[in-house]
This record gives C-alpha cells, sequence and structure tokens, in this order.
C-alpha cells in the first residue's frame, strides 16, 4: 500500500523523560499545545528582531510566519519539522537598497519587497530544479568550506549596523553593553529551556533595566508605554504593496543562494537528529521556503527561512512530530491580528535592540565557524584556505561590484566569491597551510 502524502500521526502514549516522538507521532493534544507555544518562543525574538532592524512591521512578520510555516508543512506533506521566521541574511541589502536610518518605520519598503519577491522565485525555481535531478550538485557547489564562510560573513557584515545604532549617546552605548551582559549571563548561567531563550529572556532583562534607569530615575529616553494604552486589541495586520525596481531585485535575488545553504544544513541537522533521511524533502522544502518568501513579499513581510532556534528546541526535547508546527503557526496568526502586540514590541528601545543584535549577529558569525568544526574542514588544504580567508574579507569589508545596472553588495560578493573561487581551485592545491 503507498504511503498517503501526509503521515497518520501515531498517538504516543504518555511522553517518558528523553523518549523520542517521531515526526509521524503526536502526543496528547495539551502536551502538543504546550510544545506549540514552546516553539513561538523560540522563534519569537528572531522573527522580531530582524523586522525591527529593517524597520519593516514584526506584527506582520509574526503573521507572515505563521502562513509560510504553514504553507512549507503542506508542501513537504508535512514529513519535515521546521517553523519558518525572519531571515536575517536579507538585513545588510534591505538596509541598502531602502537606505533606512535605523529608527522607526523603513519608508522605502515597497521596494525591498520587490526584491524579496525575485528571491523567492529564485529560491522556488532552485528548489524545482533539486526536485528533478537531486541535491547532489549544490552539495558540490557548496561544500562545508563555503557555506560555512558564507554563513559567517553574514554576521560579519552585519557588525557595523550593530555598532552605528548603538553609538548615538554614551548613554546609548552603556546600555548596550548592559543589554549585552544579560544576554550572556543567561547563556552561560541558566539551564534548560531558559538557556534555550538567552536572547529573549535577555532582552526582557535589559527591558526591564532600560525602564527602571530612564522612566524611574530620569536618565537617557524614557519609554512610550502611551502607543500601547491606546493600541486595539485586536486587528487587521497592516499590509503593504511592492515596487519592483530591477537594482533592488537584482541586488536582492541573490540572496537565494544563501538560503539554500541555510536550509540545506537544517535539514541535514534534522536528518541526523531523527535517524531518517530527509533528501528526498530538499526539493520540495527549497519550494515551500521560497513560496512563503514570495507570499510574505507580497504581503509587507521580510523574507523567511527555516529556523535554527526552533531546531534547537527539538534537539533538547526530542519532539519532532510535525504537528507542533502547525499549532505554532497557528498561534502566531493570533498574535498577528493584535495590535496591542505590535505596539509592546514597538516600545523596545533602541540600545536594547542594539545591545542583542551586537549578540545576535555574533552568534551568526560563529555559528559559521561551527560548520567548518562539525564538517572537520581540513585548512591544511590551501584551498579551503584561501576560499575562507577571502570569502571573510569580501563580506566583513562590505566589498561592492557593479556592472551596468546590476550590483552586488558584501554579502552578495562574498557568497558568489566563494562559490567561484571554491571551482575555480577545484584541483588538488599543494598541501602545507600559506604562510
Amino acid at each position: 500500500m503507498a504511503d498517503s502524502y501526509f503521515p497518520r500521526w501515531r498517538r504516543q502514549p504518555a511522553a517518558a523523560e528523553g523518549s523520542i516522538v517521531a515526526t509521524d507521532e503526536r502526543l496528547a493534544w495539551p502536551q502538543m499545545f504546550a510544545m506549540g507555544i514552546q516553539h513561538v518562543v523560540a522563534m519569537f525574538g528572531s522573527t522580531v528582531l530582524a523586522p525591527l532592524l529593517m524597520g519593516f512591521d514584526p506584527n506582520l512578520c509574526i503573521f507572515m510566519s505563521g502562513i509560510g510555516t504553514l504553507l512549507f508543512f503542506v508542501l513537504v506533506g508535512g514529513r519535515v519539522p521546521s517553523y519558518l521566521g525572519s531571515s536575517f541574511a536579507f538585513i545588510g541589502l534591505v538596509i541598502a537598497v531602502t537606505g533606512y536610518g535605523g529608527h522607526g518605520p523603513n519608508l522605502n519598503i515597497p521596494v525591498a519587497l520587490g526584491g524579496i519577491i525575485a528571491c523567492g522565485v529564485v529560491y522556488a525555481i532552485i528548489g524545482l530544479i533539486v526536485s528533478a535531478v537531486g541535491t547532489g550538485w549544490i552539495e558540490t557547489l557548496m561544500p562545508p568550506v563555503v557555506t560555512g564562510a558564507i554563513v559567517c560573513v553574514i554576521g560579519l557584515n552585519l557588525a557595523p549596523i550593530a555598532v552605528h545604532g548603538v553609538s548615538g549617546s554614551n548613554f546609548d552605548s552603556w546600555m548596550a553593553l548592559v543589554t549585552v551582559l544579560c544576554v550572556s549571563a543567561v547563556a552561560v548561567f541558566a539551564r534548560g529551556m531558559m538557556q534555550r531563550l538567552l536572547i529573549l529572556i535577555g532582552l526582557l532583562m535589559a527591558y526591564v533595566i532600560y525602564a527602571i534607569v530612564t522612566n524611574g530615575l530620569g536618565m537617557g529616553k524614557p519609554i512610550d508605554f502611551s502607543v500601547v494604552a491606546n493600541a486595539a486589541w485586536f486587528g487587521l495586520p497592516h499590509f503593504t504593496s511592492p515596487v519592483f525596481e530591477p537594482q533592488a531585485m537584482a541586488l536582492l535575488a541573490p540572496i537565494a543562494v544563501i538560503l539554500v545553504a541555510e536550509n540545506l544544513g537544517h535539514i541535514k541537522a534534522v536528518s541526523a537528529m531523527t535517524g531518517q533521511n530527509l533528501d528526498r524533502y530538499v526539493g520540495r522544502a527549497f519550494l515551500g521556503d521560497g513560496l512563503a518568501t514570495i507570499l510574505s513579499g507580497f504581503a509587507g513581510g521580510t523574507g523567511v527561512t527555516t529556523y535554527a532556534e526552533n531546531i534547537g528546541v527539538m534537539a533538547v526535547t526530542k519532539i519532532y512530530s510535525t504537528l507542533v508546527f502547525v499549532i505554532a503557526a497557528v498561534i502566531a496568526l493570533v498574535l498577528g491580528f493584535s495590535p496591542k502586540f505590535g505596539a509592546v514590541i514597538q516600545t523596545i528601545p533602541g540600545p536594547v535592540l542594539g545591545g542583542v543584535s551586537i549578540v545576535v549577529f555574533g552568534l551568526i558569525a560563529v555559528t559559521g565557524a561551527r560548520i567548518w568544526v562539525v564538517n572537520k574542514v581540513d585548512f591544511s588544504d590551501n584551498r579551503n584556505l584561501i576560499v575562507a580567508a577571502v570569502t571573510l574579507v569580501l563580506g566583513a569589508g562590505d566589498f561592492s561590484l557593479k556592472l551596468g545596472g546590476f550590483g552586488l553588495g558584501g554579502i552578495g560578493t562574498a557568497t558568489f566569491g566563494a562559490i567561484i573561487l571554491y571551482a575555480l581551485l577545484r584541483k588538488k592545491s599543494a598541501q602545507g597551510p600559506v604562510a
């Protein structure tokens, strides 16, 4: 008998400590709902932080993350456990094409949306090709030395944005450092799920300290809570229509390559955790992610990607049921219909947001290095050494290239530079590191 498109999700008896819940299993509904909430909390910090850094409406982006996750779930037939949230890969280039100053709404969002849609189209096309011919060509073009360098570059390229955002005054700089200390303390001294939610909990701690110092002691710019009081409990998200400018589209479309590398790494990680080979779903996963990015762009949201934060939750809980992500997506949709919830997000002070950004962008950079370590990349091979070295400097230095009306920023140049340089140096290089 042929397998059905969706799993049948067998009910597992009450989960014992450390027992595994497979992708096609489920627990009792109250436990499933609790897990759904946990996944919403896990994705929340990053899915809110990314749009704030680009001047997007975080409420709408939360809503579109739910829509995108449900679309992804349907495309992969409920076989791949994953949550789709706002992608950090877009931040640098969106700021570049919109000229966003870092505070308040971004008035040029429509231009960025056209580029996000173009990226989604390229991503979806790659998904269709992978579905037809497999993933071998991607793994050949983007081995761990390349993917690690690309991920690392995203964090390094964004570093100046984070530092500039907290350099407006001496008070802002000190509050950013307090935020960094709060997040760091949670990361090191907390345990269990509190440690997994280090960004969210650290942000809340810094938010409270900022409110005490400003609203209580009269130092710095106080938080304006009137916007929360005046916001309605329920209302429709604020949708924005895209504008299609060729230059912005050409600049943002190559981000699809970064998303491919990211998504492939996540699926391999889930395969290793579940003991299931998910390679046959990679093309559909790319297609689902690409279509979700297109849909988000048409609505006014950021590009989306599969979230490592939620993979981390699965690793801790050993609950891989894909139904959990349906529940998490529905909860995100409900939050998206609350303007008051969005108003609370908007009260996050700039220095606190900047301090969190310093940590997050640093973690992204280190994640790239972790890819090298986990995959035991051999840096005694000069080819690997040169590819990584050149890629990091191109991205961190924001090296840009223009050819006619087509332009690439630092992340794009570094991404394609890593892929092309590795291919050109494919012939075995001489052993021994460069002096």
